[in-house]
């Protein structure tokens, strides 16, 4: 299950990358966080913004409101996303979400 905070009107979750795969794959959830495989090394913030970018696809949501509030140098990050619900982020990813805190 994908571990969700609420902040406000936002909500964050937690996201492990794994920068250099094959392709570009918002995968499945690990350890309550969601796993995302890049195709970009992680240089100069380019897996960040692959990431919100994928996010912002696969959530609708536009890539302003999608921002990474802590782990910017590590794999594993907090991303906070703005304008979208528990029961839209479960549908549209397909994944099972507890909400914690």
């Amino acid at each position: 299950m994908l571990q969700v905070k609420k902040k406000g009107e936002a909500i964050e979750i937690e996201v492990k990358v794994q920068p250099k795969a094959s392709r570009n794959k918002i995968e499945k959830v690990e350890e309550g966080r969601l796993k995302i495989k890049v195709t970009v090394p992680p240089e100069g913030g380019k897996a960040n913004q692959k990431i919100i970018e994928l996010l912002s696809k696969a959530l609708k949501v536009p890539k302003r409101d999608i921002d990474i509030v802590k782990g910017e140098t590590s794999r594993i990050k907090v991303v906070r996303i703005e304008g979208v619900t528990l029961a839209n982020l479960q549908e549209k990813l397909g994944v099972k979400v507890v909400k914690i805190s």
